[in-house]
């Protein structure tokens, strides 16, 4: 045997129903007249262009096949030609295992030296994965028992697919038993076995075999010898590589290709050093080899990796120029770099570039697509992207969907990510434990515990491991919503169940028992854990540090602090930052600084947030000018200071009635590109009204302040910002939603419809507050103007948003407007294919339906028992 029949058919795909199979019973036989006529017919010349062959062709049973091929036995060539041709216009013939299922007919009809020139077709049509080569080696092995003995040609084919599928084990076994059956390989097969063995990483037997190539007498060429090179830079020895490279460019050697020069590239890209990979690059040039498209396609990787798109841009111009053209894989890593960048819009315009060169997406670019746009929340234009792969027979595969239910769960909408679920069933896929864990996580953020160990449970029914990952989520919620009791017999749980308890699980409940104010309970837990488990971060340590600082207990946040150090874990940048806040709490700046100062010591550099906590300290000391001072010292370090850091400033220069100082922070605020946000502007406008009112501060007055402000207050606040730099649809922005905080719902809104009248338009929040509100009040009309404008002029509406308007409108049966409305969302989102689209949408904006859920989970649990059910 090749490889043991019961472990390939263990690895071959479960399940795999035909075309064929599913036909053969309804399907009536061909009689012989009709397979007689077939057979005249494919005398004619050009006879695979015969429309009326093809149309009887299209319902070829392989058993008729069989018998059209059994009238022409003695034409080889015929009869091979007709195979090829029938495999690709019969629908019963198609698939792998039908085409597999002729081949045996063949053979049962001893017509061996048609099946011969066959086998090697079906190796080469049907090995583009390794579970169909595994399959094919299996049906081979039975071939064997009914006397069928494979050819040479069929052994090389079988060698060739095998180390382009970078399957070494299997073809070894290949070629130990070509030897065994008395074939003499040739140069070609020798060749293909070592680049097989290389492509695996083992290089020690590939130079076996280069031993016993040059005892026959061959020569090692480059091919050899470029094999050698990747087996090597496989195994991480560049070393032994270079020197491979070293003996190819002597002068007497076999030279170096643009193969080898891209594999030592790729190489060296690998191991960091891209220096030494663009010099390379530059010594091919200089020895006559040109760089490829694949040479640009290793270094762009190497570049997006390093998350620097922007130079990977420039070396697409480079590639573009030496006339080297990007291929899918090209584009492909360039749209995943900008998306891990956060660039969408490059992204799309990279993806639309590569479909206007005429180059076929796949699977997997698609899918770096649809994350990006889902982790900006975009999912209008992941559906799209869904849309178009189903419209171009581009199949999806479960991590697609895996992106698509964690987009939705990131803008609230567990319930449309598990509809998902009928998704995956129709595309005969089975979800895995990330998707389940996605579901979970998902669940659990909307406080919807009950769906979520719902969800659980089915993976237990499904017989799916989890990796520990949902039960953490689990113990994360139940923390959270402070039953920690109960976050506890979930870790009890995952004893039973045998789950492996990490340091991520433990530091969740700890961290819940320590902010449930039971650090008694956290202590228990985590001498518990220290005595089974090696502590490798500094987590769970400064749950504990803060939790004691809290509670103002500094002495056994230092003893904390002394266990970390005897357990071997570094302190971090937190660790440090969280012991001055606990002495600065005590105002002790003494030690506080002596802390800081022994970060820099330590080679960890405070942060922004080590120099606010201090900056904080000061003001609330009434030390102003001393924090002013800490805030330079924090510039020349190389830290800038972020909103948090001057909006405590600003506090208190408000507090001490200095609204000039406050307001000239603010415009240092801007001219450092650090946009103010509403407790800012709070602070500054309360300021003003205090001022102005005489009255004193009111303790957490961030929305009464808006309660006392009038026309004159407001306008005066417009003012003043705008002299110190912030733009007037900020500003504006601001009052919006503190007025509609309050109540003030008809000054809110005349504010707005004033802001769109002079020709701006209010941020994403503002224009949320007031859908919502609108939404709220029944009043549709309004909110479909306001929509409408938001299309024109302002900012995409938030997903939220949308849904509430759609609902109403749909239930006041103004069907229209809501199309009217779904298209414009469409066109806002730069959806370009809508009619795909729309059927998704309509189905996330209709209401949540928890029962149809539910049902979809049994289907899917009942995929154990049935091959593919139906929903």
């Amino acid at each position: 045997m090749l490889i043991s029949t019961s472990k390939l058919r263990s690895l071959s795909v479960k399940h795999n129903r035909t075309l064929c199979h599913v036909f053969q019973f309804t399907q009536k036989p061909a009689n012989n007249d009709n397979l007689d006529q077939i057979a005249n017919l494919l005398k004619q010349p050009n006879w695979e262009h015969n429309i009326y062959l093809k149309s009887i062709a299209s319902h070829m049973s392989p058993e008729s096949a069989c018998k059209v091929i059994s009238l022409h036995n003695e034409n080889v060539a015929l009869c091979v030609r007709f195979f090829k041709w029938v495999c690709k216009q019969s629908t019963y013939c198609y698939s792998v295992d039908s085409r597999i299922h002729l081949s045996n007919l063949i053979m049962r009809g001893n017509y061996f030296g048609v099946l011969h020139k066959v086998v090697v077709v079906l190796i080469k049509d049907c090995s583009n994965t390794v579970n169909e080569a595994l399959r094919l080696i299996s049906v081979l092995d039975d071939m064997r028992k009914f006397g069928f003995r494979i050819s040479y040609p069929c052994y090389s084919t079988l060698l060739m697919c095998l180390s382009k599928l970078q399957m070494a084990l299997p073809a070894f076994s290949v070629y130990k038993r070509m030897v065994n059956d008395g074939f003499i390989l040739g140069s070609i097969d020798y060749n293909t076995l070592i680049n097989a063995l290389c492509k695996n990483g083992f290089v020690r037997g590939a130079e076996m075999f280069v031993s016993r190539i040059v005892k026959l007498g061959f020569d090692i060429d480059v091919h050899i010898s470029t094999s050698l090179v990747l087996g090597y830079c496989r195994i991480g020895d560049l070393k032994e590589a270079f020197q491979v490279f070293d003996v190819m460019s002597k002068r007497d050697g076999c030279g170096a290709n643009e193969v080898t020069f891209t594999i030592l590239i790729h190489g060296l890209c690998e191991t960091g050093k891209l220096t030494e990979a663009f010099a390379l690059k530059g010594k091919m040039v200089m020895n006559g080899c040109h760089p490829t498209t694949r040479t640009y396609t290793v270094l762009i990787k190497a570049i997006c990796d390093l998350g620097s798109t922007d130079k990977a841009m420039y070396l697409l111009d480079e590639m573009l120029k030496k006339g080297s053209n990007p291929n899918a894989h090209t584009y492909t890593i360039l749209i995943n770099g900008l998306c891990m960048e956060g660039k969408i819009e490059e992204a799309n315009s990279m993806f639309r570039k590569m479909i206007k060169d005429g180059l076929i997406p796949g699977t997997i670019t698609y899918n770096a697509l649809i994350n990006g746009y889902c982790k900006q929340e975009r999912v209008v234009s992941a559906f799209e992207l869904l849309s178009m792969m189903e419209k171009r027979n581009s199949r999806p595969n479960i991590r697609t969907f895996n992106e698509l239910m964690e987009g939705l769960c990131r803008i609230g909408k567990p319930y449309k990510a598990m509809a998902l679920l009928r998704k995956i069933v129709e595309n005969d896929l089975r979800p895995e434990t990330l998707t389940y864990n996605i579901l979970i996580d998902g669940f659990c953020k909307e406080g919807q515990l009950d769906m979520a160990f719902r969800i659980l449970n089915s993976m237990d029914s499904l017989h799916l491991e989890s990796d520990g990952f949902a039960y953490t989520t689990l113990i994360d919620q139940l923390s959270k919503e402070g039953k920690v009791d109960q976050a506890n017999g979930i870790l009890g749980l995952m004893m039973k169940k045998g789950v492996i308890l990490d340091e991520v699980t433990f530091t969740v409940l700890i961290d819940g028992y320590c902010k449930n104010g039971k650090t008694e309970n956290a202590v228990m837990i985590f001498d518990r854990m220290v005595k089974h488990l090696t502590l490798t971060s500094p987590h769970i340590f400064n749950s504990l540090i803060d939790a004691f600082n809290k509670d103002t207990k500094v002495g056994y946040s230092n003893a904390i602090f002394g266990k970390m150090l005897k357990c071997g874990v570094t302190p971090s940048v937190v660790t440090y930052t969280i012991l001055i806040d606990g002495y600065l709490r005590e105002c002790n700046f003494d030690q506080s600084l002596k802390v800081f100062e022994s970060m820099k010591l330590c080679n960890c550099p405070p942060n922004v947030y080590t120099f606010t906590i201090f900056i904080d300290a000061l003001c609330q000391n009434g030390r102003m000018d001393e924090g002013l001072k800490l805030l330079e010292t924090m510039r020349d370090a190389g830290v800038s200071p972020n909103v948090v850091t001057y909006t405590i400033l600003i506090k208190a220069y408000v507090k001490s009635g200095d609204l000039e100082h406050a307001f000239g922070i603010l415009n240092n605020m801007v001219k450092d590109k650090c946009p103010p946000n509403f407790e800012t502007f709070s602070s500054l406008l309360e300021g003003l009204v205090i001022s102005s009112n005489g009255k004193t501060k009111n303790k957490n007055s961030s929305f009464i302040v808006f309660k006392e402000m009038n026309a004159t207050h407001s306008v005066e606040f417009l003012q003043k910002a705008k002299k110190h730099g912030v733009k007037d649809s900020d500003v504006n922005s601001f009052l919006i939603m503190g007025l509609y905080k309050v109540g003030r719902i008809v000054e809110g809104y005349e504010l707005a419809q004033e802001m769109v009248k002079n020709g701006y338009f209010p941020d994403i929040t503002a224009c949320s507050q007031i859908l919502e509100h609108l939404c709220h009040e029944g009043k549709y009309d309004d909110c479909v103007v306001w929509m409408k404008l938001m299309f024109d002029h302002g900012p995409m509406p938030s997903f939220e948003s949308c849904c509430c308007l759609f609902h109403g409108l749909r239930k006041e049966g103004k069907i229209q407007e809501l199309q009217d409305l779904m298209c414009n969302l469409l066109w806002k989102a730069g959806v370009e294919e809508k009619d795909g689209v729309l059927s998704y949408m309509e189905s996330l904006l209709n209401c949540d339906e928890h029962d149809e859920c539910l049902k979809l989970l049994k289907v899917v649990e009942e995929l154990n028992h049935q091959e593919r059910p139906i929903i």
